[in-house]
């Protein structure tokens, strides 16, 4: 430390301490009712290795002990999960005050509602994974795709949070999704309702709001958003359906932006790259983008073309 900080010091204590007074929106004064974002993260990946058994954590798992295996990762989320839920409830009743509710008891509840969804999220897992694999030609297994494809780690974590956001657990869905969000670039927030056999091929960039609705067997492509007309209204507009719906057997292409709390996508339509979607489209429309005029210069030959290919239009 150098001799001038020594005399320095006191005076940048006083400025960042004005600074917490000035913005105290900014430091929680209840900051032990707050949950761990890390033990939440550790939280994530021993539900993975409960969801995808064998994949992540313990190998070579034989069926005789496949019980104590479970009961051990059981034990180990219950006990992580419960403490960081309670934190949750209390942080929350310091905005909302409800001197009857008991945070440590409606935690038990929650936890053991929530584990006891996970033969049906492995069930509904297991159909994105079919829907990864049978729509990606590059994918060698489904070995890959569960190892490797950033859409089914979005989606299994998104699928976890969604279920403890139905129990109306504050602010852990949103680290868990947010989680998820920075390690791949996929933000889909807890809120969504999405059906079985969903699919988001590369991924990055994509968006998918509170309020959306998805249907079966939809596929989308990186860069796509599920957004909001405006969000001019702020918090005036919580609650409010502000995503659009797609229903089932949607394929959204890349850089598509669909926009809107009464937009409707029709069963089986397909949307073009880069198209920016306002209003509903009935079943069946295929919808594009007209190709943009191109200017090349320099020595091309007098016959080069470039051939309009668009596969999806078939």
């Amino acid at each position: 430390m150098g001799t001038n900080f020594h005399t320095q010091i006191g005076g940048l204590v006083s400025t960042i301490a004005s600074s917490y007074r000035e913005q105290s929106h900014t430091i929680s004064q209840d900051a032990k009712d707050l949950p761990s974002r890390d033990t939440i993260i550790e939280v994530i990946h021993l539900l993975r290795e409960l969801l995808f058994p064998g994949y992540y954590g313990k190998r070579n798992l034989v069926n005789a002990t496949i019980e104590y295996h479970i009961g051990d990762l059981l034990i180990s989320i219950d006990e992580k999960l419960r403490e960081q839920i309670a934190s949750a409830l209390k942080h929350q009743s310091s905005f909302n005050p409800s001197p009857s509710s008991d945070a440590d008891a409606a935690s038990d509840a929650i936890v053991y509602e929530f584990l006891s969804q996970i033969p049906e999220l492995r069930r509904v897992l297991a159909t994105d994974v079919k829907a990864a694999f049978a729509g990606d030609p590059s994918a060698e297994n489904t070995s890959e795709v569960i190892f490797s494809f950033p859409g089914i780690f979005a989606v299994s974590i998104y699928r976890l949070a969604h279920e403890l956001y139905k129990l109306s657990v504050p602010l852990i869905p949103r680290i868990m999704t947010e989680y998820a969000h920075s390690v791949t670039g996929i933000d889909i927030h807890a809120g969504a309702i999405i059906g079985e056999h969903f699919f988001i091929d590369h991924g990055t960039g994509v968006v998918i709001g509170e309020t959306t609705i998805i249907g079966n067997n939809v596929k989308i492509y990186q860069g796509v958003t599920l957004g909001a007309l405006s969000t001019r209204g702020g918090q005036t507009l919580r609650g409010v359906k502000r995503h659009p719906t797609l229903e089932d057997e949607v394929t959204v292409y890349s850089g598509a932006s669909i926009l809107g709390g009464e937009t409707v996508i029709g069963k089986g339509v397909v949307i073009g790259s880069n198209a920016f979607i306002t209003r509903s489209v009935p079943n069946g429309t295929k919808v594009s983008v007209r190709n943009p005029e191109l200017v090349f210069k320099g020595s091309l030959p007098q016959e080069f073309k470039q051939a309009f290919t668009a596969d999806w239009v078939i």
